[in-house]
């Protein structure tokens, strides 16, 4: 019984892995396919399958794209400009004065044309852009399944208190109470930890299901949304704010007038409080290169490994699929370690999150 069940989950395994690396070689021959007789560009591959677009690309049928069209919102001189994004062509041409950037420092943002014609009018300033991106619409889907199972819990939870957890409450429940009482309560205090639970919860679970997300090759799964230094910018900024506006006496004390320094470090050049400030800063900044840099290089990685079949097939055919018996097993690896990392990066961020509240709200001692 034993053997059987080791059998089945290494079975498990392969399945879970192969459908993890299966879309990434897929996108590899798609992008191959696409470019006919130029060679494969490994790099434009992989760069166009971890940055936000205007549209949510599936697969590629011949030369047939297939692609969820997204809304383009623009407001440009008083007047809202809505449109969808397949006027666009995949940036191949422009529409109502408008066109995709390819080049230059507003690469793949929405700039003005000069009349109809796909040449960028630099003179002009760029249109405000609140368009629903790829990256956008993979927040709302995860944003409305946060709500969905966190609401459809807690009415269980008020309906039946005394009863078992089940179902996606049983799978849950451990999650939240490793957050409450191994991160909030270690790091904050018993006194205070229940103020900011609520919040750590949230980072934990936003950040755990979309690194989660981004490993599903299927639709509305596959969206990079953790590893856009934009969003991870927002959480840091998020707790850098609330740490600065918690913070105790103390905290501001420590900054201000740090206690056992000397005083040549303090006046007439403020050494000490200069170093608090800046570390202050630097925290939340680490919080979002640490969150962005980590989801993004799986991605990368793995789609690397996949990217050298095709590199080196172009050399040989037998010298691509030579090089796939050594690229397939370490993508499948790497997806595992992926997993990992969903959950460390999920945790790690709540955790110094948890750590600077704990810092900012503790009291002095007498």
């Amino acid at each position: 019984m034993t053997r059987t069940i080791k059998r089945l989950s290494v079975f498990i395994s392969l399945v879970v892995a192969f459908t993890l690396v299966s879309p990434n070689i897929l996108w590899a021959v798609e992008e191959s396919g696409t470019q006919h007789e130029e060679e494969f560009n490994a790099g434009k591959m992989i760069i166009d399958h971890i940055v936000d677009a205007y549209e949510w690309h599936l697969l590629t049928i011949g030369e047939t794209h297939v692609s969820v069209y997204l809304p383009v919102i623009l407001f440009d001189e008083g007047q809202f400009h809505v449109f969808s994004s397949s006027k666009f062509h995949h940036g191949h041409s422009s529409y109502d004065g408008y066109k995709i950037e390819t080049e230059g420092f507003f690469k793949g943002s929405i700039v003005k044309t000069k009349g109809d014609s796909m040449e960028t009018d630099t003179e002009a300033s760029l249109p405000f852009d609140i368009s629903i991106t790829k990256h956008v619409l993979a927040l709302f889907f995860s944003l409305t399944l946060l709500l969905v199972v966190f609401i459809s819990v807690a009415r269980k939870y008020k309906r039946n208190p005394n009863k078992a957890p089940n179902g996606f409450q049983g799978l849950i429940e451990p999650l939240i109470i490793f957050i409450r009482d191994d991160v909030a309560k270690t790091s904050i205090g018993e006194k205070k930890y229940e103020k900011y639970t609520p919040y750590l919860l949230t980072l934990f679970f936003f950040i755990f299901l979309n690194n989660l997300l981004g490993l599903i090759p299927i639709f509305p799964g596959g969206a990079n949304l953790t590893g856009d230094i934009s969003v991870t910018m927002t959480l840091a900024l998020f707790t850098f704010f609330i740490t600065q506006f918690i913070g105790t006496k103390n905290y501001w004390a420590h900054i201000f007038n740090t206690p056992d320094v000397p005083w040549y470090l303090k006046v007439p050049i403020p050494i000490m409080p200069i170093i608090e400030i800046v570390g202050a800063v630097i925290k939340p900044f680490v919080l979002m290169i640490r969150l962005f840099a980590n989801i993004s290089a799986g991605h990368i990685i793995v789609l690397g490994f996949v990217s050298l079949i095709f590199i080196l097939g172009n050399v040989t055919a037998p010298l691509g699929f030579g090089i796939s018996v050594i690229s397939v097993p370490l993508s499948i690896f790497m997806s595992f370690i992926e997993l990992l990392v969903a959950f460390i990066q999920a945790y790690v961020f709540t955790l110094l999150t948890a750590l600077y509240f704990g810092s900012a709200t503790q009291e002095g001692h007498h």
